[in-house]
């Protein structure tokens, strides 16, 4: 399977959009399908890292697939807005190694969860 780019993905929508001869919902349904998606991640992520057992329902969520729904919805977004989300993305990891380049490394609330990881 190919690596596929930010832009790629913009690519994929729009050219499915335009094969289904639709549009896209509004942007701000978008954000609404956006927030549904990300609390089905919350529900398969408090179900299997945090607290909450799995419902007979919930057994079956895989959480690829509703990451993948995440990206769907915040790409939709991301065309209908203009916004190139991989130079955005670019721009903002340039921001956060200049910004916090010492401050993650001496956090210890961190550093002791990522020592926890690696043993």
């Amino acid at each position: 399977m190919e690596d596929l780019s930010l832009k790629k993905a913009q690519q994929m929508i729009n050219d499915w959009f335009n094969e289904l001869n639709v549009g896209y919902f509004s942007p701000l349904t978008n954000l609404g399908q956006l927030t549904e998606e990300v609390g089905e991640v919350a529900r398969i992520m408090i179900r299997e890292y945090g607290d909450q057992s799995f419902k007979e329902s919930d057994k079956d969520k895989d959480l690829g697939a509703e990451l993948s729904d995440v990206l769907f919805s915040l790409l939709c977004i991301a065309n209908q807005t203009n916004v190139d989300l991989g130079e955005a993305f670019l721009r903002k990891m340039d921001k956060r190694k200049n910004r916090d380049e010492k401050r993650h490394q001496n956090n210890d609330k961190i550093n002791k969860k990522h020592k926890k990881c690696l043993e």
